[in-house]
Protein backbone atom coordinates (compact mmCIF):
# COMPACT_ATOMS: atom_id res chain seq x y z
CA UNK A 1 0.00 0.00 0.00
CA UNK A 2 2.88 2.37 0.88
CA UNK A 3 4.43 1.79 -2.56
CA UNK A 4 1.11 2.35 -4.31
CA UNK A 5 0.51 5.57 -2.37
CA UNK A 6 4.03 6.81 -3.09
CA UNK A 7 3.68 6.05 -6.83
CA UNK A 8 0.42 7.99 -7.00
CA UNK A 9 1.96 10.95 -5.15
CA UNK A 10 4.99 11.02 -7.44
CA UNK A 11 2.75 10.86 -10.51
CA UNK A 12 0.67 13.77 -9.23
CA UNK A 13 3.81 15.82 -8.60
CA UNK A 14 5.23 15.13 -12.06
CA UNK A 15 1.97 16.05 -13.72
CA UNK A 16 1.73 19.22 -11.66
CA UNK A 17 5.02 20.39 -13.12
CA UNK A 18 3.37 20.38 -16.55
CA UNK A 19 2.22 23.97 -16.19
CA UNK A 20 0.49 24.99 -19.41
CA UNK A 21 -1.77 27.77 -20.67
CA UNK A 22 -5.36 27.23 -19.61
CA UNK A 23 -8.78 28.77 -19.18
CA UNK A 24 -11.26 29.98 -16.66
CA UNK A 25 -14.51 28.05 -16.44
CA UNK A 26 -16.68 28.33 -19.55
CA UNK A 27 -19.53 29.94 -17.67
CA UNK A 28 -17.23 32.87 -16.86
CA UNK A 29 -15.91 33.20 -20.39
CA UNK A 30 -19.13 32.69 -22.32
CA UNK A 31 -20.43 35.85 -23.94
CA UNK A 32 -23.92 36.31 -25.33
CA UNK A 33 -24.03 36.96 -29.07
CA UNK A 34 -27.56 37.66 -30.24
CA UNK A 35 -26.51 37.44 -33.88
CA UNK A 36 -25.79 33.69 -33.67
CA UNK A 37 -28.42 31.04 -34.58
CA UNK A 38 -31.19 33.63 -34.87
CA UNK A 39 -33.37 31.39 -37.05
CA UNK A 40 -32.96 28.20 -35.00
CA UNK A 41 -35.32 26.84 -32.37
CA UNK A 42 -32.27 25.82 -30.35
CA UNK A 43 -28.51 25.73 -30.77
CA UNK A 44 -25.26 25.16 -28.93
CA UNK A 45 -21.54 25.52 -29.54
CA UNK A 46 -19.00 23.64 -27.40
CA UNK A 47 -15.31 22.84 -27.42
CA UNK A 48 -14.87 19.10 -27.78
CA UNK A 49 -12.14 18.18 -25.28
CA UNK A 50 -13.35 20.29 -22.35
CA UNK A 51 -17.07 20.18 -23.21
CA UNK A 52 -17.20 23.85 -22.29
CA UNK A 53 -20.09 25.85 -23.71
CA UNK A 54 -19.10 28.79 -25.89
CA UNK A 55 -22.65 29.71 -26.96
CA UNK A 56 -26.13 28.34 -26.45
CA UNK A 57 -29.74 29.17 -27.28
CA UNK A 58 -32.56 27.15 -25.70
CA UNK A 59 -30.05 24.30 -25.54
CA UNK A 60 -32.19 22.17 -23.19
CA UNK A 61 -35.46 22.48 -25.11
CA UNK A 62 -36.82 19.04 -26.01
CA UNK A 63 -37.27 18.75 -29.78
CA UNK A 64 -37.42 15.98 -32.41
CA UNK A 65 -33.81 15.30 -33.49
CA UNK A 66 -34.67 13.54 -36.78
CA UNK A 67 -31.64 11.70 -38.22
CA UNK A 68 -29.25 13.28 -35.73
CA UNK A 69 -30.50 10.32 -33.66
CA UNK A 70 -27.99 8.30 -35.70
CA UNK A 71 -25.18 9.92 -33.70
CA UNK A 72 -26.17 7.57 -30.88
CA UNK A 73 -26.48 4.66 -33.32
CA UNK A 74 -22.96 5.37 -34.58
CA UNK A 75 -21.67 5.73 -31.01
CA UNK A 76 -22.92 2.26 -30.05
CA UNK A 77 -21.43 0.79 -33.24
CA UNK A 78 -18.04 2.37 -32.54
CA UNK A 79 -18.12 1.10 -28.96
CA UNK A 80 -18.74 -2.45 -30.17
CA UNK A 81 -15.81 -2.16 -32.57
CA UNK A 82 -13.56 -0.69 -29.88
CA UNK A 83 -14.41 -3.53 -27.48
CA UNK A 84 -13.59 -6.10 -30.16
CA UNK A 85 -17.14 -7.47 -30.20
CA UNK A 86 -17.16 -7.13 -33.98
CA UNK A 87 -14.86 -6.08 -36.82
CA UNK A 88 -15.34 -3.71 -39.72
CA UNK A 89 -14.88 -6.66 -42.05
CA UNK A 90 -17.76 -8.61 -40.45
CA UNK A 91 -20.71 -9.18 -42.76
CA UNK A 92 -24.24 -8.09 -41.80
CA UNK A 93 -27.26 -9.93 -43.19
CA UNK A 94 -30.13 -7.56 -43.96
CA UNK A 95 -33.53 -8.51 -42.55
CA UNK A 96 -36.92 -7.96 -44.21
CA UNK A 97 -37.64 -5.25 -41.66
CA UNK A 98 -34.39 -3.39 -42.24
CA UNK A 99 -34.89 -3.52 -46.01
CA UNK A 100 -38.41 -2.10 -45.65
CA UNK A 101 -37.33 1.16 -43.96
CA UNK A 102 -38.50 4.27 -45.76
CA UNK A 103 -36.96 7.72 -45.86
CA UNK A 104 -33.22 8.06 -46.45
CA UNK A 105 -31.79 4.71 -47.47
CA UNK A 106 -29.05 2.90 -49.37
CA UNK A 107 -31.59 0.46 -50.85
CA UNK A 108 -30.55 -2.69 -49.06
CA UNK A 109 -32.38 -5.86 -50.07
CA UNK A 110 -33.61 -8.55 -47.68
CA UNK A 111 -30.99 -11.29 -47.44
CA UNK A 112 -28.23 -9.06 -48.80
CA UNK A 113 -24.91 -9.11 -46.98
CA UNK A 114 -22.87 -5.98 -46.47
CA UNK A 115 -19.78 -5.32 -44.34
CA UNK A 116 -19.88 -3.26 -41.17
CA UNK A 117 -17.44 -0.91 -42.91
CA UNK A 118 -19.88 -0.23 -45.75
CA UNK A 119 -22.81 0.03 -43.33
CA UNK A 120 -20.91 2.79 -41.53
CA UNK A 121 -20.50 4.61 -44.83
CA UNK A 122 -24.20 4.25 -45.55
CA UNK A 123 -25.21 5.63 -42.16
CA UNK A 124 -22.60 8.39 -41.92
CA UNK A 125 -22.86 9.76 -45.43
CA UNK A 126 -26.32 8.87 -46.78
CA UNK A 127 -28.14 8.67 -43.44
CA UNK A 128 -29.40 5.22 -44.39
CA UNK A 129 -32.36 4.16 -42.25
CA UNK A 130 -32.08 0.63 -43.63
CA UNK A 131 -28.39 0.44 -42.70
CA UNK A 132 -29.11 1.83 -39.22
CA UNK A 133 -31.74 -0.83 -38.50
CA UNK A 134 -29.56 -3.60 -39.93
CA UNK A 135 -26.73 -2.60 -37.58
CA UNK A 136 -29.13 -2.25 -34.65
CA UNK A 137 -30.33 -5.80 -35.23
CA UNK A 138 -26.77 -7.12 -35.52
CA UNK A 139 -25.73 -5.56 -32.23
CA UNK A 140 -28.85 -6.10 -30.11
CA UNK A 141 -31.00 -8.64 -31.97
CA UNK A 142 -33.82 -6.19 -32.64
CA UNK A 143 -34.29 -2.46 -33.07
CA UNK A 144 -36.36 -2.38 -29.87
CA UNK A 145 -33.52 -3.96 -27.88
CA UNK A 146 -31.08 -1.56 -29.51
CA UNK A 147 -33.25 1.42 -28.51
CA UNK A 148 -33.00 0.17 -24.94
CA UNK A 149 -29.21 0.25 -25.25
CA UNK A 150 -29.44 3.77 -26.64
CA UNK A 151 -31.38 4.93 -23.60
CA UNK A 152 -29.02 3.11 -21.24
CA UNK A 153 -26.16 5.02 -22.85
CA UNK A 154 -28.06 8.27 -22.32
CA UNK A 155 -28.32 7.38 -18.65
CA UNK A 156 -24.60 6.64 -18.38
CA UNK A 157 -23.85 10.02 -19.98
CA UNK A 158 -26.27 11.66 -17.49
CA UNK A 159 -28.42 13.04 -20.30
CA UNK A 160 -31.93 13.34 -18.89
CA UNK A 161 -33.63 15.33 -21.64
CA UNK A 162 -33.53 12.71 -24.40
CA UNK A 163 -35.51 9.58 -25.19
CA UNK A 164 -34.93 7.32 -28.18
CA UNK A 165 -37.49 4.88 -29.56
CA UNK A 166 -35.62 3.81 -32.69
CA UNK A 167 -32.18 3.81 -34.32
CA UNK A 168 -33.11 6.12 -37.19
CA UNK A 169 -34.85 9.24 -35.95
CA UNK A 170 -38.01 8.51 -37.90
CA UNK A 171 -40.98 10.18 -36.14
CA UNK A 172 -42.17 8.30 -33.05
CA UNK A 173 -44.00 9.20 -29.88
CA UNK A 174 -41.66 10.15 -27.01
CA UNK A 175 -38.65 10.30 -29.32
CA UNK A 176 -36.88 13.56 -28.55
CA UNK A 177 -33.59 15.20 -27.63
CA UNK A 178 -31.97 18.60 -27.10
CA UNK A 179 -29.15 20.57 -28.68
CA UNK A 180 -27.12 20.09 -25.50
CA UNK A 181 -27.64 16.32 -25.44
CA UNK A 182 -26.77 16.03 -29.12
CA UNK A 183 -23.52 17.92 -28.51
CA UNK A 184 -22.55 15.61 -25.64
CA UNK A 185 -23.36 12.49 -27.69
CA UNK A 186 -21.20 13.92 -30.49
CA UNK A 187 -18.45 14.67 -27.97
CA UNK A 188 -18.51 11.03 -26.87
CA UNK A 189 -18.60 9.74 -30.44
CA UNK A 190 -15.55 11.79 -31.37
CA UNK A 191 -13.50 9.82 -28.82
CA UNK A 192 -13.37 7.28 -31.63
CA UNK A 193 -11.32 9.24 -34.11
CA UNK A 194 -11.98 6.70 -36.88
CA UNK A 195 -15.54 8.01 -37.17
CA UNK A 196 -14.40 11.09 -39.09
CA UNK A 197 -12.95 8.81 -41.78
CA UNK A 198 -16.59 8.18 -42.66
CA UNK A 199 -18.31 11.46 -41.81
CA UNK A 200 -15.72 13.63 -43.60
CA UNK A 201 -16.04 11.95 -47.02
CA UNK A 202 -18.16 13.92 -49.48
CA UNK A 203 -18.79 11.15 -52.02
CA UNK A 204 -18.11 7.44 -52.37
CA UNK A 205 -19.67 4.25 -53.71
CA UNK A 206 -21.23 1.10 -52.29
CA UNK A 207 -21.17 -2.15 -54.29
CA UNK A 208 -18.61 -0.55 -56.65
CA UNK A 209 -18.66 -2.17 -60.08
CA UNK A 210 -21.77 -4.25 -59.39
CA UNK A 211 -25.20 -3.96 -61.03
CA UNK A 212 -26.67 -2.32 -57.94
CA UNK A 213 -23.76 0.10 -57.46
CA UNK A 214 -24.87 2.99 -55.23
CA UNK A 215 -23.43 6.51 -55.28
CA UNK A 216 -23.10 8.03 -51.83
CA UNK A 217 -23.18 11.80 -51.41
CA UNK A 218 -22.77 13.25 -47.93
CA UNK A 219 -25.91 14.97 -46.66
CA UNK A 220 -23.63 17.37 -44.75
CA UNK A 221 -22.45 19.75 -47.48
CA UNK A 222 -20.20 21.65 -45.06
CA UNK A 223 -17.61 18.84 -45.29
CA UNK A 224 -16.97 20.16 -48.80
CA UNK A 225 -17.55 23.87 -48.35
CA UNK A 226 -16.14 24.71 -44.89
CA UNK A 227 -12.45 24.02 -44.29
CA UNK A 228 -11.98 21.89 -41.20
CA UNK A 229 -15.47 20.38 -41.05
CA UNK A 230 -15.23 16.57 -40.94
CA UNK A 231 -18.66 15.56 -39.62
CA UNK A 232 -21.10 14.78 -38.22
CA UNK A 233 -24.85 14.33 -38.92
CA UNK A 234 -27.75 16.12 -40.55
CA UNK A 235 -31.44 15.61 -39.86
CA UNK A 236 -34.80 16.52 -41.35
CA UNK A 237 -38.46 15.65 -40.84
CA UNK A 238 -41.48 17.86 -41.33
CA UNK A 239 -41.77 18.17 -37.56
CA UNK A 240 -38.07 18.64 -36.76
CA UNK A 241 -37.30 20.89 -39.74
CA UNK A 242 -33.62 21.17 -40.68
CA UNK A 243 -31.08 20.06 -38.06
CA UNK A 244 -27.32 19.61 -38.04
CA UNK A 245 -24.65 18.53 -35.59
CA UNK A 246 -21.36 19.60 -37.13
CA UNK A 247 -17.76 19.37 -35.97
CA UNK A 248 -14.68 21.13 -37.23
CA UNK A 249 -11.01 21.13 -36.27
CA UNK A 250 -8.47 23.90 -36.73
CA UNK A 251 -5.09 24.36 -35.04
CA UNK A 252 -5.70 21.39 -32.70
CA UNK A 253 -8.99 22.90 -31.51
CA UNK A 254 -12.14 20.89 -32.21
CA UNK A 255 -15.58 22.37 -31.73
CA UNK A 256 -19.09 20.95 -32.01
CA UNK A 257 -22.02 23.02 -33.24
CA UNK A 258 -25.67 21.96 -33.11
CA UNK A 259 -28.63 23.67 -34.77
CA UNK A 260 -32.19 22.39 -34.43
CA UNK A 261 -35.36 23.60 -36.15
CA UNK A 262 -33.94 25.73 -38.97
CA UNK A 263 -36.36 26.63 -41.77
CA UNK A 264 -34.14 25.66 -44.71
CA UNK A 265 -30.87 23.83 -45.38
CA UNK A 266 -29.35 27.16 -46.43
CA UNK A 267 -30.32 28.75 -43.11
CA UNK A 268 -29.05 25.74 -41.19
CA UNK A 269 -25.65 25.72 -42.91
CA UNK A 270 -25.29 29.50 -42.58
CA UNK A 271 -25.98 29.39 -38.84
CA UNK A 272 -23.50 26.57 -38.24
CA UNK A 273 -20.88 28.39 -40.34
CA UNK A 274 -21.31 31.57 -38.29
CA UNK A 275 -21.00 29.61 -35.03
CA UNK A 276 -17.83 27.88 -36.20
CA UNK A 277 -16.34 31.18 -37.35
CA UNK A 278 -17.12 32.67 -33.94
CA UNK A 279 -15.45 29.79 -32.07
CA UNK A 280 -12.26 29.79 -34.12
CA UNK A 281 -12.09 33.58 -34.18
CA UNK A 282 -12.49 34.07 -30.43
CA UNK A 283 -11.04 30.98 -28.74
CA UNK A 284 -8.07 28.64 -28.73
CA UNK A 285 -7.11 25.50 -26.86
CA UNK A 286 -4.02 24.00 -25.31
CA UNK A 287 -3.67 20.25 -25.76
CA UNK A 288 -2.53 18.46 -22.61
CA UNK A 289 -2.98 14.78 -23.48
CA UNK A 290 -4.14 12.70 -26.42
CA UNK A 291 -6.42 9.69 -26.03
CA UNK A 292 -4.31 6.68 -25.03
CA UNK A 293 -1.41 8.67 -23.54
CA UNK A 294 0.19 6.91 -20.58
CA UNK A 295 -0.39 8.74 -17.30
CA UNK A 296 0.91 6.22 -14.74
CA UNK A 297 1.09 2.48 -14.00
CA UNK A 298 -1.29 0.27 -12.06
CA UNK A 299 0.40 -2.41 -9.97
CA UNK A 300 -1.81 -5.27 -8.78
CA UNK A 301 0.07 -8.09 -7.10
CA UNK A 302 -2.74 -10.60 -7.72
CA UNK A 303 -3.08 -9.91 -11.47
CA UNK A 304 -1.57 -12.09 -14.18
CA UNK A 305 0.61 -9.25 -15.55
CA UNK A 306 1.45 -7.72 -12.19
CA UNK A 307 1.15 -4.21 -13.59
CA UNK A 308 -0.13 -2.37 -16.64
CA UNK A 309 -0.17 1.12 -18.12
CA UNK A 310 -2.95 3.47 -17.12
CA UNK A 311 -3.94 5.74 -20.01
CA UNK A 312 -6.27 8.67 -20.53
CA UNK A 313 -9.63 7.66 -22.05
CA UNK A 314 -9.94 10.70 -24.30
CA UNK A 315 -8.01 13.79 -25.34
CA UNK A 316 -7.66 16.50 -22.71
CA UNK A 317 -7.30 20.23 -23.41
CA UNK A 318 -7.98 23.59 -21.84
CA UNK A 319 -9.90 26.41 -23.52
CA UNK A 320 -9.35 30.15 -23.29
CA UNK A 321 -10.16 33.32 -25.17
CA UNK A 322 -7.43 34.55 -27.46
CA UNK A 323 -5.12 37.15 -25.92
CA UNK A 324 -6.35 36.41 -22.38
CA UNK A 325 -3.78 36.02 -19.61
CA UNK A 326 -2.93 32.35 -19.41
CA UNK A 327 -3.31 30.91 -15.89
CA UNK A 328 -1.25 28.10 -14.42
CA UNK A 329 -2.72 24.62 -14.94
CA UNK A 330 -1.90 21.53 -12.85
CA UNK A 331 -2.82 17.88 -13.33
CA UNK A 332 -3.41 15.17 -10.76
CA UNK A 333 -3.93 11.44 -11.27
CA UNK A 334 -6.07 9.62 -8.70
CA UNK A 335 -6.28 5.82 -8.90
CA UNK A 336 -9.27 3.99 -7.49
CA UNK A 337 -8.92 1.83 -4.39
CA UNK A 338 -10.01 -1.80 -3.99
CA UNK A 339 -10.09 -2.61 -7.73
CA UNK A 340 -11.51 -6.05 -8.49
CA UNK A 341 -10.10 -8.49 -11.05
CA UNK A 342 -10.59 -9.19 -13.86
CA UNK A 343 -10.16 -5.79 -15.49
CA UNK A 344 -10.83 -5.44 -19.21
CA UNK A 345 -9.08 -3.05 -21.58
CA UNK A 346 -10.79 0.32 -21.26
CA UNK A 347 -12.15 -0.27 -17.75
CA UNK A 348 -12.00 2.81 -15.54
CA UNK A 349 -9.38 2.65 -12.77
CA UNK A 350 -9.04 6.29 -11.82
CA UNK A 351 -9.50 9.93 -12.72
CA UNK A 352 -7.27 12.61 -14.22
CA UNK A 353 -8.12 15.97 -12.64
CA UNK A 354 -7.17 19.24 -14.34
CA UNK A 355 -7.07 22.27 -12.04
CA UNK A 356 -6.55 26.01 -12.29
CA UNK A 357 -5.39 27.61 -9.04
CA UNK A 358 -6.95 24.78 -7.05
CA UNK A 359 -10.26 24.91 -8.92
CA UNK A 360 -11.25 21.80 -10.88
CA UNK A 361 -11.62 22.46 -14.61
CA UNK A 362 -12.23 18.92 -15.79
CA UNK A 363 -12.20 15.26 -14.80
CA UNK A 364 -11.33 12.54 -17.29
CA UNK A 365 -11.50 8.78 -16.83
CA UNK A 366 -8.23 6.88 -16.57
CA UNK A 367 -8.44 3.35 -17.99
CA UNK A 368 -6.30 0.23 -18.23
CA UNK A 369 -4.48 -0.26 -21.51
CA UNK A 370 -4.86 -4.06 -21.52
CA UNK A 371 -6.80 -6.88 -19.89
CA UNK A 372 -5.81 -8.00 -16.40
CA UNK A 373 -6.84 -11.46 -15.23
CA UNK A 374 -6.35 -13.04 -11.80
CA UNK A 375 -2.85 -14.51 -11.47
CA UNK A 376 -2.38 -18.26 -11.30
CA UNK A 377 -1.22 -20.00 -8.12
CA UNK A 378 2.27 -20.46 -9.59
CA UNK A 379 2.53 -16.77 -10.60
CA UNK A 380 1.62 -15.71 -7.08
CA UNK A 381 4.08 -18.20 -5.57
CA UNK A 382 6.89 -16.96 -7.83
CA UNK A 383 6.21 -13.31 -6.95
CA UNK A 384 6.06 -14.09 -3.25
CA UNK A 385 9.41 -15.88 -3.42
CA UNK A 386 10.92 -12.93 -5.35
CA UNK A 387 9.70 -10.51 -2.67
CA UNK A 388 11.16 -12.66 0.08
CA UNK A 389 14.46 -12.83 -1.77
CA UNK A 390 14.59 -9.04 -2.15
CA UNK A 391 13.85 -8.51 1.53
CA UNK A 392 16.55 -11.01 2.39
Amino acid sequence: MMKKWLATLITACILSILAVPGVQAAEKKQESDDTLAKGAKSAILIERDTGEIIFDKNAHEKLPPASMTKLMTLLLIMEELDKGHMKKSDMVTVSERAASMGGSQIFLEAGEEMSVDDMLKGISMASGNDASVAMAEKIAGSEEAFAKKMNEKLESLKLKDSSFKNATGLPAEDHYSTAYDMAIIAKELLKYEDITKYTSVYEDYLRKGEKNEFWLVNTNKLVKFYKGVDGLKTGFTNEAKYCLTATAKKNNMRVISVVMGAKTTKDRNAMVTEMLDYAFGQYETNKLFSRGDKITELELFKSDKGKTDVVVSQSVSTLHKKNDKKPNITSEAKLSKDLQLPLMQGDKVGTLIIKEDGKVLSKTDLVVKEDLQPASYFQLLKRTMQKIAKVG
